[in-house]
């Protein structure tokens, strides 16, 4: 291998060890932001919304480096279809932190109200189903596994699920004008968790493309009535 050529392999791998540190970023907002919610606790969402411009600063650098790369090699095939996975992991990854920090706005602008527990524990679950999807997505990202990438659209089903019964639930508190108020927002909690879980689905179909060199959507229609 040329020196150019060494180089230009690290500045991908570079890239690609930003990428995994950003995604953890944005599964911990995530979490925390969900945290913050079920927990009533406006100082964490606050926490949240701020530490979102860390996130944003990531992908700054992130996007400039792989400019540079861009600018300065001249990518082959292969080379070429992860440098365009990056870029889409890249703005998958930033608008998943916009999600996390949308949820800890909603927290800050629902503070004083009653609330509904059943709404709050399908919430949590769909945390807690959301982040272990991020986690498979770059898994298989990071170690060039298919298989594994194709768990991810399984993995989003449940989350769908959750996503289309709020409707329901926040009709159910329609009797309480306090609860009511509250339990309006959740339906964009629950939306905005139901696109992390999307996200994760994209990361992992474009690890489909990056190893096979043809693009295909998991998401089936008969699963997401709202679509991506």
């Amino acid at each position: 291998m040329t020196e150019p050529r060494r180089h230009f392999h690290d500045e991908l791998k570079s890239i690609e060890e930003e990428l995994v540190l950003m995604a953890g970023l944005a599964e911990r907002a995530v979490g925390r932001a969900v945290d913050a919610l079920v927990r009533n606790d406006v100082a964490l969402a606050d926490d949240v919304a701020a530490q979102d411009a860390i996130i944003d600063e990531k992908y700054l650098l992130i996007h400039q480096k792989w400019l540079e790369t861009m600018a300065l090699q001249t990518p082959v095939a292969g080379d070429l279809r992860l440098m365009s996975s990056a870029l889409h992991l890249l703005v998958t990854l930033e608008r998943m932190g916009d999600q996390a920090a949308n949820i800890a706005k909603i927290v800050r602008s629902i503070e004083g109200h009653s609330r509904e527990p059943t709404i709050l524990e399908h919430l949590r679950e769909m945390g807690d189903l959301v982040q272990p999807m991020v986690r498979t997505a770059m898994e298989s990202f990071i170690q060039r596994d298919l298989a594994l990438a194709m768990q991810v659209p399984e993995m989003d089903d449940p989350v769908n699920r959750l996503n289309r019964s709020m409707a329901h639930e926040v009709a159910l508190c329609a009797p309480d004008q306090d609860v009511l108020e509250w339990a309006v927002p959740m339906l964009m909690v629950a939306r905005a968790l139901e696109r992390v879980g999307d996200q994760a689905v994209d990361i992992a179909e474009q690890v489909a493309f990056l190893l096979t060199g043809e693009f295909q959507e998991f998401t089936r229609p008969d699963t997401d009535m709202y679509g991506s």
